[in-house]
This record gives structure tokens, C-alpha cells and sequence, in this order.
């Protein structure tokens, strides 16, 4: 009894000395250069490797505090770690302190292009972790960057087009559609994505892409429903709905509500400005095509919801995860992480369906609670660096895009019932905010704690 009562008084004791000591010190504004200072040529060269990888993740989608955090990092591990990084949308600036025995270096580079290579993004990051590693020098490293930037894609551009297509015909067995409307959704999205890289050579900005996109899965759909092609009670506005998902895929969503939690609000504000103007032409596009087609007395009412069939539910439970899969094959993911991408897209859809069908939970906060789990799946991956977390995030998050949402919405619109066009709208960009979120949140949730001194 003695020891427990010493035991319980060395221990307030402790408490005691503990509240009455003096906290941490405040973080560290200014870092200490260390020994000798780089010379210019050893500092361009550095900022040039760091300018290079940075632009490969900006223009791959990467958010900007990832971004700028593996600059740092590299910058750091080739001897420079007085290195700051500021990212504005499309724009990298890198200064490095020398301390006042010589005048700061400072670059900046525009990154020109927007990408989805899964294949080209894990090059750069293996190239970042050798040489944080120590196994690899700024000079090697510089010259297996040009390498794996200058590199042909990992297959054919034509098996790109049919992960495009494959992801749509998934998207349209997901929702509910009959094999004649995921074929149709397949062949009509395979000539648009070939319709796309054709407008890109000719140097067609992406509003007109996007609003030419949606107009063609309409007018088509609209036109083969007219011909016959599509039965009566195939519900066609799905190969619609598979076609916006597909379109919407393409939107950094996540990245944007992700630079706006890490405070890089410019970069989140240029994205969503982004994501808004690219929206609009989709807009624009399926009501330019549902106009056209009401000319001719043609309307595609809106498909209804899944309904609880438990043999339908897993059979979109299967679709998801395809779709999860064609999504990462059409973005050049390593063939080797196609099943990861396609579980965690399906399990990540079996959540929201349970919840959604079975718990009578709304469809934001099914998709939360769904994004969240592919967050956690992201987090981990990221620790584990077994596949490219990037590969699991944007794939996982596929099956939950809001497609059949926005195609009412859009549907709605066009038949001039504004007010209710409007909501649902508006309910399709809170389900996008909310995937974006729930990413974000179990991106967090799995990262490792710091260990406080």
C-alpha cells in the first residue's frame, strides 16, 4: 500500500513540474543552412529537378500541399533545405535561402498541361523516394526524370479508349441499364473519346470539349432511341448518365476541396473555377442535345433510382467495381494495380448502396461515409507505398460520381422546371463536395501521428 501511495505522489509530482515547466518553443521560421553554403550551379540544378517533379504532379492532379511537400522534401534530401515552394493553380515558385552570405535563388514554371498517366506519375514518385533514400544523386535522378517524362505510355492508345468505354458501359450496368444500353454506352463513349484527342491536337479548349462530349452522347442516344436501336423500357437516358459520369471523371474535384483543408485557397479557387467552367459545357451540351431531340418530340425522361433487388444490388456492386478498374486502365495505372483500384471501388460502392438501399440513408451522406473508406484505403496506401495512392483515390471514387443526379438535373432544366433543375443540381454538387470531403477526411484519419518531444 506504502509503494502505491509513493508511486501515486511521484506521479503528481511529475504532473506538477510538468504544468509549472515552460512549453515547446514556437515552430521554426527560419532554418539554420548548415555548413557550406550550395554554389549557383549546385542550386539550379536542384530547384531544376524539384521545378520538373513538381510540374509532373500539379499537371497530374496531385493537390498543391502534396505537391509542394515533395519538392521540399527532394529539395531537403539534395542538400538544400532552406527551400520554400509556393503553387498557384498552374504556376510553381521555388526560392532557395542561402542565408546572408549569398543572394537567394528564385524559378518559377508554368505547368501548360493537364494529364491522367498513372504509369509516368509513379516513375516520378519512385525517382523521389531513391533519392530521399539515399540511393540515387541529383545528377542520376535528373537524367531518369527526363527519361520517364519523354517515355511512351505503358499499352496502346486504343486500349486507353476502351478503358473509356468499358468504364461506361460499367457506369450504365451500375445504374441499372440492360446489356443493349451498356453496349450502346460503350460504343458511343469509345468514338467520343476518340472525337476528344482529335479536337486536342487541333488545340479545342476543354469547355468546348466537354460541351461537344455531352452533346454527342444526347443527340446520339437521342437519335438511336428514335431509329429503334434502343428498345422501348431501355431506359436510354442511362447511356446518357454513363456518358456525364464519364465527362465528370475528368474534374479535380477531390484535389480542389483538398487544397482548400490545406490552406492553399488560390490553388482551390482556381480549381473550382476550373470545375465550374467545365461543368457549365457539359451543361450546355446535354441541353443543347435534350432541345434538339424535343424538336422532333423526342424526351428521355430521367431514369428512377436502384430500387432494393438484392440480385440487382450486387450486380452493381460487380459494375462498380469495373468501372473502378476501366478507370485506371484508360489513366495508364500499372496493370498490377488494376484490382486494387477496382476493389476498393466496388467495396467503396457496396457502403454507399447498403446505406443508401437498406439503411434509407440520404445520398450525401452515403457518399461520405463511402469517400471516407476510399480516403482510409488512400492513407494507407500512401504509408505502405506498395501502389500509387493516386491510382486508389481516383479510381475508388469513380462509382460514387453523381452522373444520374446531374443528368436530371440537367433534364429538368431543359424542360423548363427551373426551380427543381436548380435543387437537384444543387444536390449533385453537395454529393461531389462530399465525396471530395470524405477522401479528404480519411486521407487524414490514416496518416501516422507525429510523436510530440
Amino acid at each position: 500500500m506504502t509503494s502505491l501511495i509513493n508511486r501515486v505522489r511521484g506521479r503528481l509530482n511529475c504532473e506538477a513540474r510538468d504544468l509549472m515547466r515552460g512549453g515547446p518553443p514556437t515552430d521554426e521560421l527560419v532554418r539554420p543552412m548548415g555548413g557550406d553554403v550550395p554554389s549557383d550551379t549546385r542550386v539550379v540544378q536542384v530547384l531544376d529537378l524539384c521545378m520538373r517533379v513538381g510540374e509532373v504532379l500539379l499537371s497530374s492532379g496531385e493537390p498543391a500541399g502534396h505537391v509542394g511537400a515533395t519538392m521540399t522534401r527532394l529539395a531537403a534530401a539534395c542538400g538544400l533545405p532552406t527551400v520554400d515552394v509556393d503553387i498557384t493553380f498552374n504556376s510553381i515558385a521555388v526560392c532557395c535561402h542561402r542565408g546572408v552570405a549569398a543572394a537567394p535563388v528564385t524559378t518559377m514554371r508554368i505547368a501548360q498541361y493537364r494529364t491522367t498517366d498513372l504509369t509516368r506519375l509513379e516513375l516520378v514518385t519512385g525517382i523521389v523516394e531513391r533519392v530521399e533514400r539515399g540511393k540515387m544523386t541529383a545528377e542520376t535522378a535528373a537524367g531518369e526524370l527526363t527519361a520517364a517524362i519523354a517515355a511512351r505510355h505503358p499499352y496502346p492508345r486504343w486500349v486507353a479508349t476502351a478503358g473509356w468505354a468499358g468504364l461506361a458501359a460499367a457506369v450504365a450496368l451500375l445504374l441499372g441499364g440492360s446489356v443493349i444500353i451498356a453496349a450502346t454506352a460503350f460504343v458511343l463513349n469509345a468514338f467520343i473519346d476518340r472525337l476528344g484527342r482529335r479536337l486536342g491536337r487541333w488545340g479545342v479548349a476543354s469547355f468546348f470539349m466537354q460541351l461537344i462530349g455531352a452533346a454527342v452522347a444526347t443527340t446520339a442516344t437521342i437519335g438511336l432511341f428514335a431509329a429503334g436501336a434502343i428498345p422501348e423500357g431501355a431506359r436510354p437516358s442511362l447511356v446518357i448518365a454513363a456518358g456525364i459520369t464519364v465527362l465528370l471523371s475528368g474534374l479535380s474535384v477531390v484535389g480542389a476541396v483538398q487544397d482548400a483543408i490545406s490552406a492553399y485557397y488560390v490553388t482551390a479557387t482556381g480549381r473550382a473555377a476550373e470545375i465550374a467552367l467545365l461543368s457549365a459545357g457539359l451543361l450546355a451540351g446535354v441541353i443543347l442535345g435534350l432541345k434538339l431531340g424535343q424538336l422532333f418530340g423526342l424526351i428521355l425522361d430521367p431514369a428512377a433510382a436502384l430500387g432494393a433487388d438484392l440480385s440487382q444490388f450486387w450486380i452493381s456492386a460487380c459494375a462498380a467495381t469495373v468501372a473502378a478498374a476501366m478507370f485506371a486502365l484508360a489513366g495508364y495505372a500499372p496493370l498490377r494495380a488494376l484490382p486494387a483500384a477496382g476493389l476498393t471501388g466496388g467495396v467503396g460502392w457496396v457502403i454507399y448502396g447498403a446505406l443508401t438501399v437498406f439503411a434509407n440513408f440520404g445520398p450525401v451522406s452515403a457518399t461520405a461515409v463511402a469517400a471516407t473508406f476510399v480516403g482510409l484505403v488512400t492513407g494507407l496506401v500512401r504509408r505502405r507505398r506498395r501502389l500509387l495512392p493516386q491510382v486508389i483515390v481516383l479510381s475508388g471514387i469513380i462509382p460514387l460520381l453523381p452522373g444520374l443526379t446531374a443528368y436530371r438535373g440537367f433534364y429538368q432544366l431543359a424542360t423548363q422546371e427551373v426551380v427543381d433543375g436548380l435543387v437537384t443540381l444543387t444536390l449533385a454538387a453537395a454529393i461531389g463536395l462530399a465525396l471530395a470531403a470524405g477522401v479528404a477526411l480519411g486521407d487524414f484519419m490514416s496518416r501516422p501521428r507525429p510523436v510530440n518531444p
